[in-house]
């Protein structure tokens, strides 16, 4: 499959980016966009630009679909279902997972696929790319795929992928939102973010270690408090609100994390480690850890 034919509709920059590695890699690549002039450089490089959506799609056997949403993706490619048949779908737009097992049936071999990565690191290592869909599609073009980044499997469901997606986004939001809201409060005592942002990295890396001890607790339905209870994490909290108003800094990002915290204590939780945190957002506390 080292030459194999592809089609990527949508040239926004991550559909230029994906084109990029493909063109980079030897793929004949064939490009289709709403505004045309969005090719010129692609065309430039040796991509064919395909005049219709239709056209696109029948240039070849393996058609990548980057767009801005699935209602675009339903309205660009719905009137040429027929020309999908035979053909391996992968549909690289954000969405949900009921809009992905919605599309599911669109062509013969479907994946759905979400990208962990920036337009900039598309084809490099530090990319890679979620997909789940139809095993025996992801097997026949799991090499020409591989030129974007790494790929990793997660089955047959088309929306497991995209739940990965939104769970890793939630975690990368909450990260952030954690250093800005830290990076506010030792501002406001004239210390540079540029000054804090190695402490916090360091203590990035020393969570993962919570995250694989508590990963454990959750699949046991168990939490041992074996570094700390609940109420003491709880007890920090409240100096970390306190501080917060103290320094003029918003307290709504500290006083939502209490909030949860004083959710599970008041459901039995109070001795328990940080984990029993995920009965609260099941929305189905436990009282007996």
């Amino acid at each position: 499959m080292s030459n194999e034919p592809v089609t990527v509709i949508g040239l926004g920059l991550m559909g230029k980016a994906l084109a990029t590695a493909f063109l980079h890699a030897g793929h004949p690549t064939t490009v289709w966009n709403r505004t045309p002039g969005k090719a010129d450089a692609l065309a430039a490089r040796g991509a064919v630009v395909a005049p219709t959506v239709g056209d696109a799609v029948r240039a070849s056997s393996l058609v990548v679909v980057c767009l801005t949403d699935y209602t675009v993706v339903r309205d660009t490619l719905a009137p040429h279902r027929a020309d999908l048949a035979g053909r391996t779908l992968v549909n690289l737009t954000s969405g949900t997972s009921a809009e992905a097992r919605e599309t599911a049936g669109w062509a013969s071999d479907h994946l759905d696929g979400a990208i962990m990565a920036v337009p900039g690191v598309i084809a490099t290592p530090e990319a890679f790319l979620l997909f789940s869909g139809s095993a025996s599609a992801f097997e026949r073009h799991e090499e020409t795929l591989k030129c974007l980044g790494n790929g990793v499997y997660f089955g047959e469901d088309p929306g497991l992928a995209s739940l990965y997606d939104v769970a890793l986004l939630g975690v990368m939001w909450g990260t952030l939102n954690a250093f800005l809201h830290g990076a506010a409060l030792l501002g406001a005592a004239k210390v540079d973010a540029s000054v804090f942002a190695p402490f916090a990295n360091q203590w990035v890396a020393s969570v993962t270690g919570f995250v694989s001890e508590y990963a454990g607790q959750i699949d046991k339905g168990a939490y041992p408090a074996e570094d700390a209870s609940l109420d003491t994490h709880l007890a920090t909290m409240r100096y970390l609100v306190r501080e917060s108003e103290a320094a003029g800094v918003d307290t709504e990002w500290p006083a939502l994390v209490q909030t949860l915290a004083e959710r599970a204590r008041g459901a039995g939780h109070a001795g328990a480690s940080y984990a029993s945190l995920i009965e609260v957002f099941r929305g189905t506390p436990r009282s007996d850890s």
